[in-house]
């Protein structure tokens, strides 16, 4: 039924988005990627998955395509609904998704609050041959970059950060600068936290 909904970003959490669209204000439930895609942002365009229940309409929103793709994907699989769907997508970027359940990785999967074996078993059952066929980039980054990456999430959880919030904020970096030093990650990662 929506597309998207395009306006000025009233009210940000890191679950939910309220955009005023021509003075209606829509209530957009959101993941922590879309989050950390949209937190700086004033206004924009959210991609819309609209859910009709008997008890609630609600509407799900995502910044890329891609991750609206995916999570249709996952809540096609029984016994995973939309606020599963949301958390996996939260707890992973889509390629980390997405390579979990290609390269069949249950454990990734079981990381996720609320994803037991069964679920994971299941998720990747269901949606392993679909999500081959799909172009999800995944980020490659080499071997001495992983361990630099590492070492600055575990100094900076040891400061006392979210794991999934330093995560993402080390993602970025390493896109921009692939051959950053633990020190360099770290300062920059202080910058933006």
């Amino acid at each position: 039924m929506y597309e998207f909904i395009e306006g000025k970003f009233e009210y940000k959490t890191p679950s939910t988005l309220v955009v005023n669209a021509m003075g209606v204000g829509y209530l957009v439930e959101i993941s922590l990627t879309t989050y950390s895609e949209i937190k700086s942002m004033d206004s924009g365009r959210i991609l819309i998955h609209f859910v009709v229940r008997e008890d609630a309409q609600q509407l799900f929103g995502f910044f890329t395509a891609k991750e609206r793709e995916l999570f249709r994907y996952l809540i096609s699989v029984n016994g995973v609904g939309v606020n599963t769907a949301r958390m996996m997508l939260s707890s992973m970027n889509t390629g980390e998704l997405h390579s979990a359940i290609v390269k069949e990785d249950i454990n990734a999967l079981k990381q996720v609050k609320g994803i037991g074996a069964k679920t994971a078993q299941r998720v990747i059952l269901e949606l392993k041959d679909s999500l081959s066929k799909l172009d999800i980039e995944i980020s490659n980054t080499n071997t001495a970059n992983n361990k630099s990456k590492e070492e600055a999430l575990l100094a900076l959880q040891t400061l006392g950060f979210s794991k999934l919030i330093v995560e993402r904020a080390l993602d970025k970096i390493v896109q921009s600068n692939p051959d950053a030093s633990v020190e360099l990650l770290i300062k920059q990662a202080l910058k933006v936290l």
